[in-house]
């Protein structure tokens, strides 16, 4: 008989917003905190601890603290690596955290050319394999060669943060068959940002909504409790912080859309709350930028709300159409910006090839995207010689 809690997904420091941040960090607080309470034997994190293998220190810090509470109650963590914080050298916070005595990460393996062989930690009777998500999908042709090395008389549980089939429906994603896993007594999984719950194959959902359509449709964060001596050993647990005020709006009318946005806020209750301002509709010879967002942010604010998120990409204005004939296709881009420099003359033309290198730039491994995001910006400032 065994008594665990099982998470995934908690993405610390992913959110770029302050108060947002926060509230994840709370919620994984939280989560610890009910672990404690329920008296549980140990712990899971099935991948993504971080949002990526070099998170802030802040972050770092904070997370050493929670483990703490932790170690001091006697409850051992057994953590795999995610696609996040997953680094191709090996290296990552992860290493930190288990070389300060925090928690075990759980792989081990025998790699041959046809096989890869998991090694168990063991852990009063429990035997616990583990193997980490990788970028892109990169461990599902590996998940397909795992065998468990034996561990006779043992409660066997499987880590993986990875995609599979029962959970994947209509994604166009790479999968794992789950007839084809190692046989195990629990499989604890992460990387789907659902909860699902396929017999013993588990995806407890993220420790906090990571986006804002994730908001929309989870609200919450949650994990999972077992207790096999239980009928029912699987008790999910929701993590509610902060309630949701969606709206969603049509606009039609760009000069009119500010004031009936706040009509519509007027007549909901917005204290404490996180308010999701969904903006969607096609504009004919209209400015979005007659839609006073700023007006209509400082309204919830002033009504109480926590915080304010916006999504505009279904807000869609005229396309701007550029009629050329192309000479050389494989010289598509620098045709199309002599020809746009021609019929728009300007010294800002000069800037446009350098500005398009900039934003080619691709994201590093391990880099956090407030410090690509700052990269970026920093090398356009220099192009634009702001600095």
């Amino acid at each position: 008989m065994v008594k665990f809690a099982h998470l995934a997904d908690a993405h610390l420091g992913g959110w770029r917003q302050g108060p947002m941040q926060e509230l994840n960090f709370k919620s994984f607080q939280k989560a610890i905190e009910i672990s404690i309470e329920n008296k549980i034997e140990f712990m899971l994190i099935a991948g993504d601890l971080f949002d990526s293998a070099y998170p802030p220190i802040e972050t770092l810090k904070e997370t050493f603290a929670e483990f703490r509470k932790l170690k001091e109650a006697k409850i051992p963590i057994f953590i795999i690596a995610g696609s996040h914080d997953y680094s191709v050298s090996g290296k990552s916070f992860l290493d930190v955290l288990e070389k300060a005595g925090f928690c075990k990460n759980v792989y081990d393996a025998e790699i041959t050319e046809d096989t890869i062989l998991l090694n168990p930690t063991t852990h009063e009777g429990i035997a616990i394999y583990g193997y980490p998500g990788k970028k892109s999908g990169l461990e599902i042709k590996d998940i397909k060669k795992l065998k468990l090395n034996e561990a006779p008389g043992m409660f066997k549980i499987l880590m993986l943060h990875t995609t599979l089939d029962k959970v994947r429906g209509v994604l166009p994603i790479d999968y794992v068959n789950s007839d084809d896993l190692p046989e195990a007594n629990y499989y604890a999984l992460g990387h789907i940002h659902v909860d699902f719950r396929y017999k013993n194959l588990v995806y407890p959902g993220p420790i906090f909504p990571n986006n804002f359509s994730e908001l929309e449709t989870l609200e919450n964060g949650s994990f999972y409790l077992v207790d096999t001596e239980l009928g029912n050993p699987f008790e999910k647990v929701e993590l509610k912080l902060k309630e949701i005020e969606s709206l969603d709006i049509v606009v039609k009318n760009t000069q009119t859309a500010t004031d009936e946005i706040i009509y519509e806020l007027k007549k909901r209750n917005l204290k404490d709350k996180i308010v999701l301002l969904r903006l969607s509709g096609k504009l004919e010879n209209q400015k979005t930028s007659d839609i006073k967002l700023e007006k209509i942010e400082n309204f919830c604010f002033e009504n109480g709300a926590y915080f304010v998120l916006k999504n505009t990409h279904d807000l869609k204005t005229n396309d701007f159409e550029l009629n050329m004939e192309v000479k050389n296709q494989e010289n598509l881009e620098e045709e199309t910006i002599k020809q746009y420099s021609d019929e728009n003359p300007s010294k800002f033309n000069q800037l446009i090839p350098k500005l398009m290198n900039i934003l080619s730039i691709e994201k590093q491994e391990g880099e956090t995207i407030d410090s690509f995001n700052t990269r970026l910006l920093d090398e356009s400032k220099r192009a634009l010689d702001l600095e």
